[in-house]
């Protein structure tokens, strides 16, 4: 069976993609992409590029997520299943990149500074 694998990061969430063709199974850490998500807008989220080069129901996706929270980990997952799309027609990749599913985005949390209680938040000031 011809599958294409990929791997989609966002925050500190790693997602591992699997794409087969099939009937549009969605697998997330062995239940159901909609009993691990939870939340419909997140389902939303990972529908995006497949919607986008008309494949939502022509392939099966099957993930392996770790890290992070909820939206992170739909973040990941969409960003793995764009790669692996490109891995599956190489022509989608132009479509994929214009809308930006390509992209990893690099924002991360910022670290907590000593002296502070957190990354920006100062303690109140007294003059006296």
């Amino acid at each position: 069976m011809q599958y294409f694998d990929a791997v989609g990061r966002r925050k500190t969430s790693v997602a591992r993609v699997r794409l087969t063709p099939g009937t549009g199974k969605r697998i997330a850490n062995k239940i159901t992409m909609k009993k691990h998500l939870q939340r419909e807008i997140l389902e939303m989220i990972i529908e995006q590029p497949l919607k986008l080069v008309g494949l939502s129901d022509k392939v099966d996706i099957n993930v392996n997520v770790n890290g992070g929270g909820l939206s992170g980990q739909a973040g990941a997952i969409r960003h793995g299943i764009a790669r692996a799309l490109v891995k599956y027609d190489e022509e989608l990749k132009s479509e994929l990149k214009k809308n930006g599913f390509l992209t990893r985005d690099s924002r991360m949390v910022e670290r907590k500074k000593p002296g502070q209680p957190k990354a920006r938040k100062k303690f109140q000031f007294s003059k006296r």
